[in-house]
């Protein structure tokens, strides 16, 4: 595909850019090549490829929720601002 300085000016405009007229050149070299690229991976053969969900078997691995007693509890509020009933206590949040 070719692409024209007039083409690159309309998409920096569209997308709100400003463009040296000294990186023109540049960035047509670039946009050229992404498009390549992009025909590229347009005609690759997948007519016989299963349908894939993911190219690996990882999944979410969840531990059980437990509550665990902290020891020292006066080390963990020595930071907070303010301690109600042996709690952080924060601004509301509307």
């Amino acid at each position: 595909m070719e692409v024209t300085k007039q083409d690159l000016l309309h998409i920096a405009k569209l997308a709100n850019l400003t463009i040296k007229d000294e990186e023109i050149n540049s960035y047509l070299t670039n946009l050229k090549d992404i498009l390549n690229f992009a025909n590229i991976v347009n005609k690759a053969p997948v007519d016989n490829l299963k349908e894939t969900i993911g190219s690996n078997t990882n999944y979410n691995v969840f531990r059980k929720d437990e509550i665990v007693e902290f020891e020292d509890k006066e080390a963990l509020l020595a930071n907070a601002e303010e301690v109600e009933q042996n709690m952080f206590k924060i601004p509301k949040v509307l």
